[in-house]
Formats: structure tokens, C-alpha cells, sequence
């Protein structure tokens, strides 16, 4: 990396030409003229300049000047005058040196000085590398020494850490054996994806007699990446097991992965194209806390490391563990019951009583990128069951009931119909078990029954009723997050619609486990997936009568006992819930079962033709 110089060379001269007033009248010739061109010349790079001044070997004098910017792979340098005193043939100029390293912390600045010499009327810089900082021999050189702390995990509930320990490949250099530098290191870029230039600039300010790390893969993902650097000269590779992958819940922990141009720009300094950083999850959504940040060193060393002085130290933080929510059993538990579903599966599961994420879970564990069930922004997708957009189907009908109930709604319906029927200019149908009451038609889930109500509750009393279960209630999680979209409807099929949970009515299953967990405990409360971040909004009761509440839970229990979602039931605890198979167009349906048991509320959502039902008995046999 250049210099970036922070004054012009005229800048400069002045502010030493100012300098006269206060240093005294001096009989011609004067040091000062060297003094100038040695302090400008230096500071902005014009080695040779420099050298001219000097009483040492020009090429010798100008190397060393010149090795100083890769070595502390700086971004500006800036020098400033001093005291200048002489006496008789000899002079002393003092003078300060303010160096940017780039890492976004204070310039280090230190005090300096040189001597000069009058020889034959000619003043002369006396070279010495000492003038470069006063504790720098003879033969030594500058370096950089990075000195990162141990990455902590993200843990469960109980402290117990999510990741799991795999093989890894950690590829780098020794910066004095690499015989082209440019030529490896613009290989090993290539094939990485990291800044050539960074990379470089990262290597020539390293010790050169240590390795140093620039690349971890995983193995056997990586694998071919990994098989082109065993091909790169002077790339050096040192294999070990670490935790760094994640056991559950992928998309909520997240991945590593190597330091690119990219996610620099993501994570910001004080991190290095060889650092091992987050790049999904919560791996890069906290990466200062679980990384810390390194303490950076500026060392005087011999070439061979001996004799090493530190003359500056930036300390670092701490690195520190994530605490999430996740209870690992009921996660595992999760993850088993998708495990073999042939469509995109999705559950999100809570305590009622807190809102406390205990599990998030993705079949397959791969984050669906650019799926249409997130949004289209990269930086919002992930967990498609925190963060996915279904159509809810009739696991609505508990919104609509709590409304309908507000409202003095007597527990009677219209009969419920097999078929296709048109209700408000709308076709809906339906082709389950027929039911004759208001109970009876929520149990079996009838969509001709209960879109026939849409005249019974006013567009705007619909979406009181879904914001107070927190439906579109603005989340403050730290991973991507769907709370729910419910429009107004503009007419009678959108009403209709929107009482069957379809038209333009959107959740997640997060957002729908929260549902089902203010009908367990007559609260709704926010999600909080980290331990220590509480939610800025507060729980809000259902309000309505306790008749209301308990009549809810009434209606989904008998769903589970002996309706349409009868199939999760396990005993000996009752389960209540309900279970939708809605159409999505183009042909598609998505299974839902939406309910709760105990302490655990949850959903599950597929993207194909299931019993969502079976998916949650096997969900609540394998938690417990």
C-alpha cells in the first residue's frame, strides 16, 4: 500500500521554514535547508531525495526509507519539525512522526530525531535507522504482529456450545521463504476470492521468519479449493480440528469462511484478508463479540526474529460467547421430524410464556437462497422458519375466531359444504369431513364455512385481531424475521379471503408459533432469540373475556382430539392446534400445523402435499 500523504511536499517546507523564528539565527549555511529536503522528501516518498542528505549509502539509506511503508503496510505518514539546536560543525533536529496503520484507531505518533554534520560547508543528515524510531537498530526492520483472540461459540439455553468440531485446512505463507511474492499470493487470491493487494500489503508487514495464516476451509466442503492451494508454491498448509460448524439450527448460527473484499467491507477494521470470520447467522451478525478484536503490535526485530522490541500496542477486546435461546432437545427435536420430508420444510418453535426461541429449524439445513418464500434483499434472508412468507390458510381461523368472538359471535356457523362455491365473487374449496357447528367447522378446518362469515367482521376488526397476536408487530431480532403481513381487503373476495387466511395475508412460521403460544398462555409476547437482548416491545394480553380465551383453546384442542388435526395427537398431555392445506398458485399447496402442548408452542410449514399433523406428533414424541 502507498502512502497517502497528508500534506504536500510545499505544505511541509513552510511549516519547517516556519520554523526559523523560533530556532535561532544560524551563520550560512544553515541546516536547515537539509533538514527540509530530508523531512519532505521521506514523507512523501521520495526515497532517493532523502538519501542525497544523508552521510550513509544513498541505495542503501533509500532501501531502508522505502521498506518502511510495506512493512507497517501504513496509510499515511506525517512528519513535523521541531527543536532544531547546533553547535559549531554539528546540529540536532527534533522532530514528531504521526503514522496512520489503517486500522481505523489513533495514528501512532512518537518522538524522534537525527544528528547532522557540517563537512567542507555541507550539512549532512548522519544516517542511523535510529532516525527512524529511536529504539530501531542496526540491521532491524519494522513489522506488524497480529495477535487475535480464541473465537468463543454460539451456545444454547444451557451454555452448551451449537457448533461441532470438523477438520480444517489453514492455509499460508512464511513471508521470508516466499521466493515471488506476488506471484503465489496472486494465486492464492484468485482461487479465494480475497484482495490481491490487501493480501499482499497483510504478508510484506508480517514477520517474515512466522507463518502466516491467510485461508481456513473446511474439509471436505471446500475441498477444491483447498486441492488448488496444495498446488500453489510457497502456500503452506497446517491441517487441525476445530469448532466451527454449525451442529443445529445452520441458518441461526451460521457459517465461516475466509476474510474476502466483500465481507471486509461487511465486518469493517480491524480484521485481515487470513482472518476466519462469520459470513451467515449469527457467526457474522456478531462477529465482534465472538471474534473481539485483535491486538495489534509494532515490533523492532532482527531478520531472523531475535532481539524483538515492541514500540507501539493497539489492545483489542475480548472475544465472548452468544447466548442464545435455543434449547438444544427441543431443536434436535425439530430437526428430526423434518428429517425426510420430500418438500422445503420449516418449524419454528417458542416458549408461550416468554417468547423465547427454543428451536428453528430448516429441511433441508441449506439456506434456500433467492427463495420466493423470503424476500428478494440477500441481506434479509435465512431461517425460512423465522423468516418465510406463506399464504397461513385456515391456521388463520384462530385471528378470525378472536374476532368473531369480540363480537359476541355465537358459537354457530353456516353449514359447511363439500365442493366449489362462490362466496363474495370468490371460488373456495373444500373437500374434508363436514361439520354443523361453529366448533365442529373449525375442527375440520372448513374453508367454505368460514369464509362465508367475512360479513360478521369489518376488514379493519380483522387486523386488530392479527395485531393483537403480533401479526406485523415490529420485531428486534437479530437474524432475519417475518412478522406478518394483513392488508386491509378492499372488497368482499379479499374479506372472504382474508377470513380463510389467504388473498394477501402473509406469515412466517415464527410469527405463527407466536400465535398459537398467545392462545397457551393469554399473552402474546415478542420473540427474543439471544439472552441478552431483550425485545424494545412489550407483551400485550388478547384482552376479551377469559371465556374467550379458554374458548380458543377449547376449539383447538377438539381440533386435535377429533378434527382435522387428530393425527398430532400424543398422549398422555393434550395437544391442541390446527392444521391447514392451503393453495399457493400454480398448483401448489403449503401443509401447515400451528398449535401448542404444555410448554412449547410451535409451527410447521411445507411446501408440498404432508400431514402436517404427523410431522408434529413426531415433533412432540422426539422433545420428550
Amino acid at each position: 500500500m502507498g502512502i497517502r500523504r497528508l500534506r504536500s511536499a510545499a505544505g511541509l517546507a513552510a511549516a519547517l521554514l516556519a520554523t526559523t523564528a523560533t530556532a535561532g539565527c544560524f551563520a550560512e549555511p544553515s541546516p536547515l535547508p537539509t533538514i527540509r529536503n530530508f523531512l519532505v522528501s521521506w514523507q512523501n516518498g521520495n526515497y532517493r531525495n532523502a538519501a542525497k542528505e544523508t552521510d550513509g549509502d544513498r541505495t542503501a539509506v533509500a532501501a531502508v526509507l522505502s521498506a518502511l511503508p510495506s512493512q507497517l503496510d501504513l496509510a499515511s505518514l506525517r512528519l513535523a519539525l521541531g527543536r532544531v539546536r547546533q553547535t559549531g560543525e554539528d546540529a540536532t533536529a527534533q522532530f514528531a512522526v504521526s503514522i496512520d496503520l489503517g486500522d481505523g484507531g489513533q495514528p501512532w505518533s512518537y518522538g524522534s530525531s537525527m544528528r547532522l554534520h557540517r563537512t567542507n560547508g555541507k550539512w549532512k543528515v548522519v544516517w542511523s535507522p535510529s532516525i527512524i524510531h529511536p529504539q530501531l537498530g542496526q540491521g532491524q526492520r519494522l513489522a506488524i504482529v497480529t495477535m487475535t483472540p480464541t473465537r468463543q461459540p454460539i451456545v444454547d439455553n444451557k451454555g452448551k456450545t451449537l457448533l461441532k468440531k470438523v477438520e480444517v485446512d489453514v492455509f499460508g505463507v512464511t513471508p521470508g521463504r516466499l521466493a515471488n511474492a506476488e506471484q503465489t499470493l496472486g494465486q492464492l487470491a484468485k482461487i479465494t476470492h480475497l484482495d490481491k493487494d490487501r493480501v499482499l500489503a497483510h504478508v510484506r508487514s508480517a514477520p517474515p521468519q512466522k507463518f502466516l495464516p491467510l485461508v481456513t476451509l473446511q474439509v471436505p466442503q471446500q475441498a477444491g479449493d483447498a486441492a488448488q492451494l496444495r498446488q500453489v508454491p510457497g502456500v503452506e498448509l497446517r491441517s487441525k480440528p476445530a469448532y466451527v460448524a454449525p451442529a443445529v439450527a445452520d441458518e441461526i448460527v451460521g457459517d465461516l469462511g475466509p476474510a474476502t473484499a466483500e465481507r471486509l467491507q461487511q465486518v469493517g477494521a480491524p480484521y485481515q484478508p487470513g482472518d476466519t470470520i462469520g459470513v451467515s447467522g449469527l457467526q457474522v451478525l456478531e462477529q465482534r463479540k465472538l471474534a473481539g478484536t485483535p491486538t495489534v503490535q509494532v515490533v523492532a526485530q532482527d531478520p531472523s526474529g531475535a532481539d524483538e522490541k515492541i514500540l507501539n500496542e493497539v489492545r483489542g477486546t475480548q472475544s465472548q460467547s452468544v447466548a442464545t435461546t435455543i434449547d438444544r432437545r427441543t431443536q434436535d427435536a425439530a430437526e428430526a421430524a423434518l428429517k425426510g420430508v420430500p418438500y422445503p420444510a420449516s418449524l419454528a418453535a417458542i416458549d408461550p410464556y416468554t417468547g423465547a426461541v427454543l428451536a428453528a429449524a430448516d429441511n433441508p439445513p441449506a439456506q434456500r437462497k433467492n427463495d420466493a418464500r423470503q424476500s428478494d434483499d440477500p441481506s434479509q434472508q435465512g431461517s425460512t422458519a423465522l423468516n418465510g412468507h406463506y399464504p397461513p390458510g385456515m391456521t388463520f381461523s384462530i385471528v378470525t375466531t378472536r374476532a368473531l368472538l369480540q363480537h359476541d359471535q355465537k358459537i354457530t356457523s353456516p353449514p359447511c359444504k363439500r365442493g366449489t362455491q362462490n362466496i363474495g365473487g370468490q371460488e373456495f374449496t373444500y373437500s374434508g369431513r363436514v361439520g354443523k357447528t361453529f366448533s365442529s367447522n373449525f375442527a375440520v378446518s372448513c374453508t367454505t364455512a368460514f369464509a362465508a362469515l367475512y360479513r360478521n367482521v369489518a376488514p379493519q376488526d380483522l387486523r386488530v385481531s392479527a395485531a393483537r397476536f403480533g401479526l406485523g408487530a415490529p420485531w428486534s431480532l437479530p437474524v432475519p424475521a417475518f412478522s406478518g403481513s394483513v392488508p386491509l381487503a378492499a372488497n368482499d373476495a379479499e374479506r372472504a379471503a382474508e377470513m380463510v387466511g389467504q388473498g394477501k395475508i402473509e406469515v412466517s412460521p415464527l410469527s405463527m408459533a407466536l400465535v398459537a403460544g398467545a392462545v397457551a398462555s393469554g399473552t402474546w409476547r415478542p420473540p427474543q432469540l439471544l439472552k441478552d437482548s431483550p425485545q424494545p416491545i412489550q407483551p400485550q394480553p388478547l384482552s376479551g373475556s377469559t371465556d374467550s380465551i379458554t374458548q380458543l383453546q377449547s376449539l383447538m384442542q377438539t381440533s386435535v382430539r377429533s378434527g382435522a388435526a387428530r393425527q398430532a395427537k400424543v398422549p398422555p398431555r393434550p395437544v391442541a392446534g390446527v392444521t391447514a392445506m392451503v393453495p399457493d398458485g400454480n398448483g401448489k399447496v403449503v401443509s401447515w400445523f400451528v398449535g401448542y402442548r404444555q410448554d412449547v408452542a410451535f409451527a410447521i410449514a411445507v411446501e408440498g402435499k404432508v400431514s402436517a399433523a404427523s410431522l408434529a406428533a413426531a415433533f412432540l414424541r422426539a422433545k420428550h
